[in-house]
Parts: structure tokens; sequence; C-alpha cells
């Protein structure tokens, strides 16, 4: 019987995070989607501490007014990328969280990127 959507986006999540880890010099960069909104955080492993957090529902995204999704996404990478700027966090290792890099993932990873985030 085929897998549902949830579970193999699950099982990929589980893959992933076997290898990918964050600590203090290089925390992990999360990402969730749901259908209307993505959230992104900066999250350090060894801790068990989440350092920095962005939204498409943060003031300064939502008040762009309204958008496309995967401009939303953009805007939302950028900002997670000024927010660690200030935090000094340079470097980071992407956790797309088992969707696929495409989309509205891949438009914040490349936010982020433009803002100034290594990975």
């Amino acid at each position: 019987m085929a897998l549902t959507k949830i579970e193999r986006r699950s099982r990929i999540r589980k893959r992933i995070r076997k290898t990918i880890s964050g600590n203090s010099q290089k925390p992990r960069m999360s990402v969730f989607r749901s259908n209307k909104q993505i959230y992104v955080q900066i999250i350090d492993d060894t801790a068990g501490k989440t350092l920095v957090a962005a939204s498409s529902l943060d003031r300064e995204v939502a008040e762009q007014g309204k958008m496309k999704k995967a401009e939303q996404a953009r805007l939302v990478g950028k900002r997670i990328a000024s927010l660690c700027k200030d935090k000094g966090i340079e470097t980071v290792v992407f956790d797309r969280g088992g969707y696929l890099y495409h989309g509205r993932v891949k438009q914040l990873a490349e936010g982020a990127r433009e803002g100034g985030l290594k990975f």
C-alpha cells in the first residue's frame, strides 16, 4: 500500500535529522510550511534552544500587503538572515523538514542567502 503524504514526509524528515544537527557555532535552520504560512527557526540542538525565529505572520512581513506565498517566503528568508546577523550567526545547517527543495522552501533559502546567511 502506498504511503500518504504525511507518512512520506515523516520518513524523509527522520532520515534527514539522523545526519543534520546544529551546535552553537553552526546552528540548524529548521523550516515548517503550512498551507497558508511559513515558519523558520534557528536552533542550537546541543543546548536544545531556539536562538532566532521568524514567520510570515511577523509584522514586517505582514505589513507588505497581499502577495504570493513564494514572495512571502523570500521575505521571511531575508528577515531571518537579518535577525541572525544581529545575533552574530553567519553560517547555519539547512533543515528542509522533509519538504522538497522547491517552491516556497527554495524561495526561503534563496532569501536567506541574499540576506547574508551561508549554508
